[in-house]
């Protein structure tokens, strides 16, 4: 049976290039919110994002599971913003007799703020791929939803530089 790695980190920590970097190390398939909403609602969901977010992190799961029961390693590239969510995987995962490992990306102020800056210039030349602006309204609302994790959930603490 495979293994679940869970990569944690505030938005653009790096979470999907570590994620890229560990998809070829662990021969594991990365499974992606962010890229399965571009693909199918090309990021325009509006009012109805947490709806149909909460409804693709439930098919990705199921999808998990799946996946990890062949043999083969899956890469949950999604942030985990919240104690609660973490706690809520950990149970998901320990109920389905799943192994599931928790990574984070721990990022400098200074490297974090050249991301946000290159994203959205990314975003601006329409090079952004599954990417979308952000702004300072939307920044203030993501930082305020953001709980760093505690050494004790972590097992791997990887520290990006830039």
């Amino acid at each position: 049976m495979g293994k679940v790695i869970c990569i944690c980190g505030k938005i653009c920590s790096g979470k999907s290039y570590y994620a890229n970097k560990l998809k070829k190390e662990e021969n594991a398939v990365i499974l992606s919110c962010d890229e399965l909403t571009s693909i199918l609602f090309d990021n325009d969901l509006g009012d109805k994002h947490d709806e149909i977010s909460k409804r693709v992190k439930q098919f990705l799961l199921k999808k998990a599971v799946e996946i990890v029961s062949s043999g083969i390693n899956v890469i949950l590239d999604w942030g985990f913003w919240s104690k609660k969510d973490r706690d809520f995987i950990n149970h998901y995962f320990k109920s389905k007799d799943v192994s599931c490992e928790w990574h984070y990306i721990n990022i400098d102020d200074k490297s974090w703020k050249k991301n946000i800056d290159e994203r959205n210039q990314r975003v601006l030349e329409g090079k952004g791929g599954s990417d979308y602006y952000l702004d300072e309204g939307l920044m203030k609302k993501l930082e305020s939803k953001w709980e760093e994790p505690n050494k004790d959930e972590i097992d791997v603490w990887f520290n990006l530089e830039r």
